[in-house]
């Protein structure tokens, strides 16, 4: 019996954005040796998978998602690694295995962990999870003022890393909503490029309008108040319908959110890149609202307990080992980041966010949300917009303006979107007939197809 060693097929190479204190391969060796103080060490995003005899480790954060699926070939569990789960399956359609297939049997790695599998015999391996990131909570200031230059600060420097990195010619598209984070993410931005010599024209701010959207209204009162006309345009696409089915095959997911704020992002960004088709570097403020807890409870089933008590819910879910813990797709952000990445993606977009590094992300974790709000959950639907209001200040000198606070898919209007909800059930649905017609001849009986007991299977890149 073979011992493992060379099943494994990884579809992608170690992949990083805005990352300090390591190089690329330097992330790489240190998830071969399974080095959790090197990673915790750095800051910005990797993803990437290393094996070490008879063991394989993977290990992802929030902004870069890593996927692996376990087939049966040559006597023992063989590991295919790739970015999304159209990528494993066509992997194992090219090699005739696909009759093995399900997506539900693939594996999102959790953001923050560092996951250990051993490809020894059957049945399948358990992974062994390991954390590369444990912020101290509650540990912060209660003064606002102080909370907000912390947090806004390390957004800020996380921004300027990343706009720094970038060719000096470089324009930078701007998904804007005139929200909190978005407003936020535009002066910042502005702050970095003048820090660095660079024209604020190399900002290009879009605003995503469907007919009659309040964001667009927003976004030029927003505009105007910045002095920013120049740098704005409101994208009506020509097709003012939106489309879920198109949004859950591209975020190959069915979280009704999601999909949605997925099919407005798509919407945008295919109409900035017919716009421009030389376009490449984008930003926006996704995860601002989970930094902050800035959901409203009575449309889901947490209580502010719940989310006081787990201080990474939002980024990362209920955990790796809780009941409600998804291992087809992780949770919290961690999962739902997918709907600003996918899109990006498909329309050649290289995409970040400030708000998802863990220096970040960390900020927001001590802050003392329980001292703070004392039991007020109106108190913490505010909390988001005064620290955030009182960092940039700090930052930049400038007192943004702010508006009430709506999801991007909710203020971008439209007769064909505006105050449509589909249910998890109905996307969920949609998302199975997907797969189903992709699945139909694979998984058919009389369809060619390589045996499990097979060593003759070709081997496209081994990740050493």
């Amino acid at each position: 019996m073979l011992q493992g060693v060379e099943r494994l097929i990884s579809l992608v190479d170690t992949r990083t954005s805005a990352i300090t204190g390591a190089s690329a391969d330097q992330i790489g060796t240190a998830i071969h040796q399974g080095d959790i103080s090197s990673l915790e060490s750095t800051d910005g995003h990797f993803a990437g998978v290393r094996r070490d005899g008879q063991t394989v480790r993977l290990a992802r954060t929030i902004g870069l998602p890593l996927r692996y699926f376990v087939a049966k070939m040559f006597h023992g569990p063989f590991l295919v690694v790739g970015e999304r789960i159209d990528d494993l399956y066509n992997w194992c359609h090219a090699n005739k295995i696909a009759w093995q297939f399900d997506p539900i049997y693939t594996r999102m790695v959790p953001a923050h962990y560092l996951i250990e599998l051993d490809q020894i015999g059957c049945p399948d391996p358990s992974p062994r999870y390991r954390r590369f990131f444990s912020p101290s909570a509650d540990d912060g200031s209660d003064d606002i003022d102080v909370l907000g230059a912390q947090y806004v600060g390390a957004a800020f420097q996380s921004l300027h890393r990343w706009i720094s990195s970038l060719p000096a010619e470089s324009d930078i598209a701007v998904a804007f909503s005139g929200g909190v984070d978005s407003t936020s993410v535009v002066l910042l931005a502005l702050k970095s490029l003048q820090m660095l010599g660079r024209g604020r024209e190399r900002l290009r701010l879009f605003t995503l309008d469907m007919g009659g959207g309040k964001d667009a209204a927003q976004a030029e009162l927003v505009i105007d108040e910045l002095g920013l006309r120049n740098n704005w345009e409101s994208v009506t696409p020509t097709n003012e319908q939106v489309d879920l089915v198109d949004a859950i095959s591209v975020i190959e997911d069915y979280q009704p959110l999601d999909v949605e704020c997925a099919a407005a992002s798509i919407s945008l960004l295919r109409e900035v890149r017919r716009r421009y088709p030389d376009l490449k570097y984008l930003i926006d403020g996704d995860g601002g609202d989970e930094n902050l807890k800035s959901y409203p409870l009575e449309d889901s089933d947490l209580t502010l307990s719940s989310i006081l008590k787990n201080p990474l819910l939002y980024q990362e879910g209920w955990g790796v080992d809780a009941i409600k813990h998804s291992s087809t797709y992780t949770g919290g952000l961690s999962r739902s980041y997918v709907r600003t990445y996918a899109p990006a993606k498909k329309y050649g977009f290289d995409a970040f966010s400030p708000y998802t590094d863990r220096s970040v992300i960390a900020r927001a974790v001590s802050i003392p949300f329980g001292r703070i709000l004392d039991g007020s959950v109106e108190r913490l639907y505010s909390l988001k917009s005064e620290v955030v209001q009182a960092g940039v200040r700090a930052i930049t000198g400038v007192t943004m303006p702010l508006f009430p606070k709506r999801r991007f898919q909710d203020g971008v209007g439209g007769r064909g979107h505006q105050n449509r909800r589909v249910s998890k059930a109905w996307c969920r649905q949609v998302f199975r007939h997907q797969w189903e017609e992709r699945l139909h001849a694979a998984w058919n009986p009389d369809a060619e197809r390589v045996s499990g007991n097979d060593e003759t299977i070709a081997a496209p890149m081994i990740a050493e």
